[in-house]
């Protein structure tokens, strides 16, 4: 019996020990509001390595103060925070995951009260701490404060970001990058034509509203070098009539493949209030027509919470690895009962916890 949960895969020049991946999940958990990781971070992504996860991908770092969602956030912009994501990369790495992080600017869904912590949501306002937002347009979020339309001088500015984010992740050891281009962020509202009407050389034609991510990535390679892989988040769909459709994701795959980009991260939603259809494994055919439509690696992540439940989906040929979110906050330890439950044996159980299986 195969057990495609713990075949290796092999990207660039690194192997992951498993294809049971952890994404990155917002904490809000940064205590002086810096953007330096705090000992939450430590136990947090810690206990996910320990746990078997074949990687663990750090939560959304903000390329620059004004990119992060809420004062709370992870950044990546400075020297301190840099040194800070050492130890957890180390540790990360004693445990045999592979580390990750996700570099995201937030655009007009910045400076929002953290998900936690308080009884108040939406913006930030400036004479509480928080910031003038921008984006590609001066279009707000619904319930969220009107952004600033970016400038081109600008937008080269936040390239640059991206790419001295990517460079000091190198730096503190982490062992691929994640691109944030989804949720509703802000690369993913230069794509989308609901939020992007530029009329310049950043919006209008498809080719046009994807220029600032292939720069981004083009940036991000060069920082990173050929051997090091680099993912690319995506919103496949908008769930929305005149969004982003499946078929547009696709193109911009191939687009994406064609810049060096080794995997794409695939999730749905979140640029404009939509209704969409939440269940197990609701975008696994996201994830499955990008990868057999674009010719590229895709991971698959939303509601995946049992083990039979991810390797059904290697198998079945929909993703070369599951993402699993809410049910690692559950049970850090999810990859080492998924081999119990699979009845695979596997040699990085922690010796410490032998006794609980004997």
């Amino acid at each position: 019996m195969s057990h495609l949960l713990f075949e290796p895969l092999t990207l660039r020049g690194l192997t992951f020990r498993n294809r049971i991946w952890v994404p990155p999940m917002c904490q809000y958990s940064v205590t002086r509001e810096d953007g330096v990781p705090a000992p939450w971070h430590t136990v947090h992504y810690g206990s996910m390595a320990r746990g078997g996860a074949g990687a663990v991908i750090v939560e959304a770092a903000g390329v620059v103060p004004e990119g992060r969602i809420s004062a709370r956030d992870l950044g990546l912009w400075n020297d301190e925070q840099c040194d800070a994501f050492v130890p957890i990369v180390d540790f990360l790495h004693s445990q045999g995951a592979a580390a990750g992080i996700q570099l995201a600017h937030a655009g007009r869904k910045a400076s929002t009260f953290p998900e936690w912590g308080t009884d108040r949501s939406g913006s930030l306002p400036e004479s509480e701490g928080g910031w003038q937002t921008v984006a590609p347009s001066a279009l707000a979020f619904e319930g969220l404060a009107e952004p600033r339309a970016l400038t081109e001088s600008e937008i080269a500015e936040v390239v640059q970001a991206f790419a001295a984010s990517a460079r000091r992740s190198m730096e503190a050891g982490f062992d691929f990058v994640e691109i944030h281009a989804a949720h509703g962020y802000l690369l993913h509202e230069f794509l989308s034509p609901l939020s992007n009407t530029r009329t310049d050389s950043y919006g209008g034609s498809a080719e046009n509203r994807a220029r600032l991510l292939l720069e981004v990535v083009d940036a991000t390679r060069a920082e990173v070098g050929d051997e090091v892989p680099v993912f690319v988040r995506l919103s496949a769909t908008d769930w929305t009539e005149g969004g982003l459709s499946l078929d547009d994701t696709v193109e911009l795959a191939g687009w994406l493949k064609s810049h060096g980009v080794d995997l794409i991260d695939v999730s749905s939603g979140g640029n404009v209030l939509a209704q969409i259809p939440v269940g197990p494994g609701y975008q696994t055919a996201l994830a499955a027509g990008i990868r057999e439509r674009a010719g590229i690696p895709a991971a698959a992540v939303g509601l995946i919470n049992e083990p039979f439940q991810g390797e059904h989906i290697l198998a079945t040929g929909q993703a070369d690895a599951i993402l699993v979110g809410r049910e690692y906050l559950r049970d850090p330890n999810f990859a080492l009962r998924a081999a119990d439950a699979l009845r695979f044996d596997i040699d990085y159980r922690p010796a410490q916890y032998h006794r609980a299986y004997s």
